[in-house]
């Protein structure tokens, strides 16, 4: 492999446009694609095989119009006025009658089933009617109510607007139907704009609900100075700009292929914002990292060794070079992993991940030798190379990373100690950990998403903001009876944190009823999942009480069954990960000890991470220096991307830095030797490397979407405590703790494993036998 990069390397730094050009041209196609065609993204997050989405499905079939998707709007009346007077509620009514007049809106009388139900459902109308026009005039008269009232206007009853019982906020649901996401695209936009025109000139205020709200943005101004900041690092390490531009060009290169490849395929699979900030992420990160690596080696070469640019592009590719393939290979396979699971949604989020990666190593091995050769001899100014000689002669190069390695080789047993406490200590809040979706609660203050969910809550309750809805089915040929159906209602208006329970539509054949169940408590409340449990309890009752099947869903149950899956597939994913670890780093390092160490120390990195992502989204610790203002569960898929993803980058540097002191090692240093010369070398483009990728996702904590902004946070202080704390303390204390031992294989293990030769060492050996074949 090594030999085969050498030569590579050195192509495309004597041929870079030919190499160039092909990178250019298929970032051109794919840019043109998008821009003529481009696909539409989702925050929706589902699962296929969860109970919620089973009801969904047979929803589709028993009664399509009510599985579509959810719509809410929020109005606000102006200062001092009311929705109990004429001259608001009038503009409110017009608003709903455009909702209802699009093409992809349920009217609700629609959702009645046969004749009879019809004159049933037109009676009960009456009773509501008359029933709101005595609030009404009582709230007309001064007396405060203490209930929600439907609007009615000229007698007549506007289905779906409840208005609060301090007048000043009423609330429109509606059903679309299709799913959100299935939507063609400005339907939402449409619809929103048609709400608003009847209201505009009675200065009411619309707030569409988080399904009908725009994605937030993608990228932003902290993701910008996050880029920066690795900008910066960048320049500090390589010592000059043109150095420090390769990196983040190739970088940019690697995403918009890798990133904009999968948008403008997006139209062939179920396309989510959070697939497509992942691979930003990752493709920003990694794409940073591995072209810092090589050019780091090609310097370093040409500065130590006296190499041409040429000759050394080679080299760093042909060394450096198979680290890197190596360390993004193994990101891809950690990612791939994923797919194993079985879930669609992970597995679209996983291989949109993975290919950008694996276009980040391409871009890596291929356009960065291109672009060196363009920049040629440049890379090293004539002032660099002067200053390395006189560090190198002063002996003063690598001296602070020399004397930290020295320092935890003498205290090897007290840093690994305090590193194994601090970590576990890190992860307490684990223990308490709640998994769910985010909700409108969880956005940025001043949003719209926010401010929709604070009037709900503050007008109607919190828990209108994730009501359920409860499927009852017959469980015969036959119709539901009309009387167990209306007893059904009423044990479920008595069941333990229900709001409320009203029937709110029945199928043509009458054997499908469906309820809403509005809980006491907001979408996210343990108790709102405690209720999803206890509703789905009641089915076996039911079944043989009312000869009826009871289903729950709804966004609020889809958020609790996620979660619940993530939760039993998350100790599957996490054994194939340490199984995955232990045969990798063997056939690498070839060592038993090594592995084992790395794949501890990778352990306490996720349980820390998980602790400390617990404590400030769920718990609100330092949540204000984030910019939150409120808590939450911790984002369902979290856990298991971040263990994929953090082990995969967690091994980039375990190989970067392990291999040094392995190769330290081989060249006849001792144990504990091998570890200070071998960190002394390679630490500093590894720290280097851990505060870009630190900062890159650090940059995202600041998105818009509360699920982006746990995986940011999460990912960022995954690779911070891997990188300080695993890596650069406890890996070098572990390994002077062992000595010589780490390195130790049985012969027949041995004699089994394969040689990856990411260290280049064969490689180096030919270039040696060629170099002293040609002296002669």
């Amino acid at each position: 492999m090594s030999t085969l990069l050498y030569r590579w390397g050195k192509t495309a730094f004597a041929h870079p446009f030919r190499f160039l050009g092909a990178w250019l041209v298929l970032l051109v196609v794919i840019v043109g694609s998008i821009a003529v065609n481009a696909p539409k993204l989702s925050s929706e997050v589902t699962i296929n095989g969860v109970p919620a989405q089973n009801v969904i499905e047979q929803l589709q079939d028993e009664m399509p119009a009510a599985a579509g998707g959810a719509g809410q709007i929020v109005y606000e009346a102006p200062e001092g006025g009311t929705f109990f007077d004429e001259q608001l509620s009038a503009p409110l009514a017009q608003s709903m009658a455009a909702i209802y007049e699009d093409e992809y809106v349920v009217n609700p009388m629609e959702l009645v089933g046969t004749a009879q139900d019809q004159a049933a459902a037109q009676q009960q109308v009456a009773g509501q009617v008359k029933a709101a026009e005595q609030a009404l005039a009582a709230a007309r008269a001064g007396q405060p109510l203490d209930q929600p009232v439907p609007l009615v206007v000229q007698g007549e009853l506007v289905p779906g607007v409840t208005i609060a019982p301090s007048g000043d906020v009423a609330m429109a649901q509606f059903q679309f139907t299709k799913q959100t996401t299935d939507l063609p695209a400005g339907v939402i936009e449409e619809l929103v704009d048609a709400a608003e025109a009847p209201v505009d000139a009675a200065d009411i205020e619309v707030l569409p609900g988080a399904a009908l709200q725009e994605l937030p943005e993608v990228v932003g101004i902290g993701e910008a100075i996050g880029i920066v900041v690795a900008a910066v690092v960048l320049f500090l390490v390589l010592g000059s700009v043109v150095a420090a531009g390769l990196p983040l060009l190739t970088a940019l290169l690697g995403v918009g292929v890798g990133v904009g490849g999968a948008y403008a395929l997006g139209h062939f699979y179920d396309l989510g914002s959070m697939s497509v900030v992942l691979g930003l992420m990752l493709g920003l990160a990694v794409g940073i990292d591995y072209a810092l690596f090589i050019v780091n080696r090609q310097r370093r070469l040409i500065m130590r060794e006296r190499l041409s640019a040429h000759e050394a592009t080679g080299r760093a590719v042909g060394t450096a070079g198979s680290a890197v393939f190596f360390a993004g290979t193994t990101v891809v396979i950690a990612l791939a992993a994923l797919v194993v699971i079985g879930i669609s949604l992970l597995t679209t989020m996983a291989i949109i991940a993975a290919a950008t990666v694996a276009v980040a190593v391409a871009v890596a091995l291929t356009a960065l030798p291109a672009l060196l050769g363009l920049v040629g001899e440049r890379i090293v100014s004539k002032k660099a190379r002067e200053k390395f000689q006189e560090r190198e002669s002063r002996g003063v190069d690598h001296a602070t990373a020399r004397r930290w390695a020295t320092f935890l080789s003498k205290n090897r047993f007290i840093a690994a100690g305090a590193v194994v406490v601090a970590t576990l200590a890190m992860a307490i809040p684990a223990l308490d950990m709640r998994m769910g979706l985010p909700s409108g609660e969880n956005y940025n203050s001043g949003t719209d998403q926010r401010e929709s969910y604070t009037a709900v809550s503050d007008a109607f309750g919190e828990g209108l903001n994730g009501p359920l809805l409860v499927v009852l089915s017959s469980q015969s040929d036959q119709p539901v009876d009309e009387r167990a159906a209306g007893a059904v209602v009423a044990e479920l208006g008595e069941v333990d944190n229900v709001a409320s329970a009203t029937a709110s539509g029945m199928s043509e054949d009458g054997r499908t009823v469906l309820v809403s169940v509005v809980p006491t408590e907001g979408p996210t409340d343990p108790s709102t999942e405690t209720l999803v449990h206890d509703l789905r309890d009641l089915s076996s009752g039911f079944a043989e009480k009312y000869d009826v099947d009871l289903g729950v869903t709804g966004q609020t149950a889809m958020g609790i069954d996620i979660a619940e899956k993530m939760s039993e597939v998350m100790p599957i994913y996490l054994g194939i990960v340490i199984v995955l670890s232990l045969i990798v780093l063997t056939i690498v390092f070839r060592s038993i000890i090594v592995p084992l160490k790395a794949t501890a120390g990778f352990l306490l990195t996720i349980l820390a991470t998980l602790g400390a992502t617990t404590a400030v989204f769920q718990w609100g610790w330092l949540n204000s220096l984030f910019g939150l203002d409120s808590t939450g569960p911790v984002m369902a898929l979290l856990p298991i991307l971040v263990t994929g993803i953090a082990y995969g980058l967690a091994m980039d540097y375990q190989v970067f830095l392990v291999s040094s002191m392995r190769e330290s090692w081989v060249h006849g240093k001792s144990g504990r030797e091998s570890v200070i010369d071998g960190f002394a070398h390679s630490s500093r483009v590894v720290v280097a490397a851990a505060i870009i990728m630190t900062a890159v996702f650090a940059g995202f904590i600041f998105n818009g979407d509360p699920m982006i902004k746990q995986i940011g946070f999460a990912l960022a202080i995954a690779i911070a405590i891997d990188a300080f704390l695993v890596r650069m303390t406890l890996v070098p204390a572990l390994m002077a703790m062992f000595g010589d031992r780490a390195w130790r294989l049985p012969a027949w293990l041995d004699r089994l494993l394969p040689d990856l030769d990411i260290e280049g060492d064969q490689l180096l050996k030919r270039l040696a036998a060629k170099e002293s074949r040609d002296a002669m």
